[in-house]
Parts: C-alpha cells; structure tokens; sequence
C-alpha cells in the first residue's frame, strides 16, 4: 500500500474512506451510465457524430481517471468503489427501465 495504510488509520478514519469511496462509486457509475444512455440515444437518431464520440470518450477516461486514483490507495478502497459503479449500473438501469418505450 501507499503511505497512506488503512492499519495506520483510527478505524472511524477507515469506515469514512470507505465510504466516500462508495459514494464517489455511485456518483461516477451514475454519471457514467447515464451518458452511456445519452450516447444511445444520440446514435440511434443520427445526431452529431464528433459530440457523441467526444461523450464516448469522456466517460472512458473519467472511469479509468478515479478507478486509477482509488486503485493507488490498495486493493479495498478500488473494490468498494468498483462496488458503487455497480450500485449505480442497477439504478440507473431501473430508471431507463421505467422512461424507455
């Protein structure tokens, strides 16, 4: 681990790291998602090509940027958020599931 160790930490310390990281998880995965159905959408109209790419794009790297951030603070802090990303795939999806036609 980085110098940052969880063993070095009180354990309230621990527990809201943790949590901030399952919350940053959710907050990504919601962004995340959201712009993949953004992206949908706009490739079945037909509309601007550069824009969706650009979106395409952004998201990529927005995931990998922070799943990178977290993954540097070891191997728990990478997995709770990876669990947030999902928390947030299942609403999302809940959501689509109730707009869609």
């Amino acid at each position: 681990m980085t110098s940052l160790s969880f063993n070095s930490l009180p354990a309230w310390a621990t527990y809201f790291g943790l949590a901030a990281h399952l919350a940053a998880g959710v907050i990504v995965g919601a962004l995340h998602f959201r712009s993949l159905w953004w992206n949908a959408r706009r490739i079945t109209a037909g509309d601007r090509v550069s824009t969706t790419i650009a979106v395409m794009i952004g998201r990529f790297v927005m995931l990998g940027v922070l799943l990178t951030l977290a993954s540097l603070e070891g191997a728990l802090p990478l997995l709770v958020m990876a669990l947030g990303i999902l928390i947030a795939r299942a609403l999302v999806m809940r959501r689509i599931r109730e707009i869609a036609p």
